[in-house]
């Protein structure tokens, strides 16, 4: 058995950059039991460097050259001096200082040093997946692949419901896989725990994908884009786009689409077995925070896609979600009660 062990200052590394990049998901990960949280912390930190090189400011052609240069790095780490150094010359327009840490030399090298010294099986999961990711970016940004990206009143966005759809698997739904297949392999779950838990792996992340471009949506239009897809935009006349508001009935919409992806991940996590503590608690804290912003955003459904669009807990109730996540942490039926109690109060939000 090959013995995974992280220095101090690695362990340091990961859990600043964490900290940088997401303070949520930074609680989350030393929920897992050793080393699977050094595992989850390592593949988000390389999953959002290709997020970086998605969100930079620049050509598609230069994207391009960038992800065939993070698709190298997955399978050699040993490269990264090299990658990095020329990356270090960069400037990447769009990228806040924190991002940008991640893609230089001095910064990023760690990131690399600790996938290289993952073992092969974990490895294997996390190099298959972040691959995945970046090809569904290349077709996210090319033109001529789907998902299909429009332009409305000078802002990109998808298509048509499937192509939004298609998005949150490519940024989300392929996370979702990745985590799960780190947990079978580290727990190692039977086949018929296995096969169920893939059965319905994309679903948490394209739930939380879909609660944050409702929770982000006017800072996303500044950014030039809108991920809810043109086909329901324009039923209601581009109003969010210029954020005037929306109809009660079209918000609801919206936000039911949201709302069934997070019950479908309630089922997700029924599925985990109880044993497995540290990945049951760190679903729960991820699920009842996005369960709660939804019901935020449909208490104050006159405000959103306006231009006093907020939506996000306070941290008290942040707070309760962990305090509740941990109380059924080995109760099913806590969690199917906590679901059903939470639909019916978005329900009642839009009486």
């Amino acid at each position: 058995m090959i013995t995974f062990y992280l220095l101090h200052e690695q362990k340091k590394y990961l859990e600043e950059f964490m900290n940088k990049v997401s303070r949520s998901f930074a609680l989350v990960t030393p929920c897992f039991e050793e080393p699977l949280d050094a595992f989850m912390a390592t593949a988000y930190l390389i999953f959002r460097v290709a997020d970086n090189i998605e969100d930079c400011q620049h050509s598609f052609s230069w994207q391009q050259a960038r992800f065939d240069e993070f698709q190298q790095l997955l399978k050699e780490p040993a490269f990264a001096s090299n990658i990095l150094s020329s990356w270090s010359s960069e400037n990447w327009p769009g990228l806040d200082a924190d991002q940008k840490q991640l893609m230089n030399l001095e910064n990023g090298l760690m990131l690399w040093q600790i996938y290289a010294l993952i073992p092969n099986d974990a490895k294997a999961i996390i190099h298959c997946w972040a691959s995945a990711m970046v090809e569904g970016m290349k077709q996210v940004l090319d033109c001529q692949q789907a998902p299909v990206m429009v332009t409305r009143n000078g802002i990109s966005l998808p298509a048509q419901e499937n192509d939004y759809n298609r998005y949150c698997y490519f940024v989300a739904g392929i996370v979702g896989h990745m985590g799960t297949e780190l947990a079978i392999n580290h727990y190692q779950f039977n086949l018929d725990v296995a096969a169920c838990l893939l059965a319905g792996c994309e679903t948490c992340g394209e739930a939380l994908q879909k609660t944050n471009i409702i929770k982000d949506f006017p800072e996303d239009l500044a950014n030039g884009i809108c991920y809810l897809p043109d086909v329901w935009i324009q039923e209601v006349d581009d109003s969010p786009l210029l954020l005037k508001g929306a109809p009660k009935n079209w918000t609801q919409k919206v936000l039911t689409n949201v709302m069934v992806e997070l019950n479908k991940s309630v089922g997700y996590i029924m599925k985990i077995p109880y044993e497995a503590v540290g990945y049951r608690l760190a679903s729960l804290m991820c699920l009842l925070p996005a369960y709660q912003t939804l019901l935020f955003a449909a208490q104050q459904h006159d405000k959103l896609f306006t231009a006093d669009h907020s939506v996000k807990i306070s941290r008290s109730c942040f707070s309760q979600c962990i305090e509740d996540a941990k109380s059924m942490v080995r109760d099913n039926d806590a969690l199917l009660k906590y679901s059903q109690e939470l639909q019916k109060s978005v329900k009642y939000a839009f009486k």
